[in-house]
């Protein structure tokens, strides 16, 4: 389930929307898998109804796991935008956090050895007015994850630089003016043209 773009503040862009990595989902299925094969081997070779019942509902609560665990797979996102962290999870209950990229002052991140060889591990953020670090766990890349925050981080000190010089981003109706100047000078043709107004306007 992707962030939505309505809640994105006007020039605010996606950097990264990810979810917890396909380990988060490796026990519950593991746990059907085994549960499967176990039901499967009594019912054919011992023959046994009661154990044969005992492990069809042990089978049943693993698969109620498994989509308990796919749901909160699915409802758990780590979203970087060009201006904010934000973390949202909750299948019924909802909760999230959000982060403005100027009040984070430290970002890093722990592996253990199995995770370093998945390509999993946790991301930690200490934040301003936070006491402790914010721990987000069971990412997908995290060394990735560190490196993007930090260049969104530089982008939002360039623009805030710009702004205290006196530049500023052009509005979009500026942008699309610009674009049809360009247009008319033979630089861009008409479908180039068209094309970037319309991703524009989808902004608005």
């Amino acid at each position: 389930m992707s962030f939505p773009t309505k809640l994105l503040n006007e020039g605010e862009q996606i950097v990264l929307d990810l979810h917890p990595h396909w380990w988060f989902l490796a026990p519950p299925v593991a746990a059907v898998v085994v549960s499967l094969v176990g039901t499967v081997a009594v019912a054919l070779l011992v023959k046994q109804p009661v154990v044969t019942y005992v492990l069809v509902g042990v089978l049943l609560l693993s698969v109620f796991w498994l989509v308990v665990r796919y749901f909160r797979w699915v409802s758990t996102s780590l979203v970087l935008t060009n201006h904010r962290l934000v973390h949202r999870s909750g299948i019924v209950a909802k909760s999230g956090r959000e982060i403005p990229l100027d009040h984070i002052n430290d970002i890093s991140y722990r592996q253990h050895f199995f995770e370093r060889l998945i390509g999993a591990g946790d991301v930690l953020i200490e934040s301003a007015g936070r006491d402790s670090q914010e721990v987000f766990e069971d990412l997908p890349r995290p060394g990735r994850i560190q490196n993007e925050i930090y260049r969104q981080i530089e982008g939002a000190k360039e623009r805030l630089a710009d702004r205290m010089a006196g530049r500023r981003d052009l509005s979009i109706p500026e942008q699309i003016e610009k674009l049809d100047e360009l247009r008319g000078r033979g630089i861009i043709t008409q479908a180039e043209f068209d094309a970037k107004k319309a991703q524009l306007l989808e902004r608005l």
